[in-house]
């Protein structure tokens, strides 16, 4: 009976001791050497610079891009780094240029085939490649933090559509051979967490060399002010 009591003293001693030193939550292990590998989807509102005389944005042009970026610190405190990605972009632009067809060649115009007109606009699709710099606030235990990340973005132009349409004609040009295959571009992403302001600004001309209408070189370049949404 002694042998009993005494089992059950220690086996008591035992318990009590195991839940004092029992943490009331899971030890989580620090990840020193964390990345920010992200995948990013944003959506802008697409302007065009530098047109020609009579041509501008007409209404709400979106521009959707998604992707993923590889995070590599540069420093100790891995607050700053480099991340290049791979994604594709979508834009389509409602403006007053109108793409007709002559001989199986597309033409320019400031001026619609009727008085007025349903539908102007073309849209891209690309390929791009972009280059991130990257400055954070950014600490292991959490993903909540400000950032500045600048970048460079390459593109190419994998299709490409236009459209004019009114009462009484549709007019469709698909991969029109005028555009830029190849673009370059600068970006600005500023905010915290997961809002984030957008900025783009294409380096390229959206249209080759020597493309004109009314005897004025096109040089519209693309301008984007939008979101940017970073997942982990």
């Amino acid at each position: 009976m002694r042998f009993f009591f005494l089992s059950l003293y220690l086996l008591s001693a035992a318990y009590v001791f195991s839940q004092e030193n029992k943490l009331p939550y899971p030890m989580i292990a620090v990840d020193s050497l964390y990345r920010e590998d992200q995948f990013y989807f944003s959506i802008a509102h697409s302007i065009v610079q530098n047109s020609p005389s009579g041509v501008s944005t007409k209404r709400f042009s979106p521009t959707f891009k998604v992707g993923f970026l590889r995070d590599f610190p540069t420093n100790k405190r891995r607050n700053k780094a480099i991340a290049p990605g791979l994604g594709i972009s979508y834009s389509n632009y409602f403006q007053n240029l109108f793409v007709f067809e002559e001989n199986g060649n597309p033409i320019y115009s400031t001026s619609s085939i009727a008085d007025s007109y349903d539908k102007n606009k073309f849209e891209q699709l690309f390929i791009d490649v972009p280059i991130e710099f990257r400055w954070r606030t950014s600490v292991a235990e959490s993903h909540r933090f400000w950032r500045i990340y600048t970048g460079i973005q390459l593109s190419y132009l994998v299709y490409s559509k236009s459209k004019y349409t009114d009462p009484s004609t549709s007019v469709t040009i698909s991969n029109n051979s005028d555009f830029n295959k190849f673009r370059c571009a600068v970006y600005l992403v500023a905010g915290n967490n997961t809002i984030n302001f957008y900025g783009f600004y294409g380096l390229t001309p959206i249209f080759s060399s020597g493309t004109e209408v009314n005897n004025e070189e096109i040089k519209m370049k693309a301008l984007h002010f939008g979101m940017m949404f970073y997942i982990l």
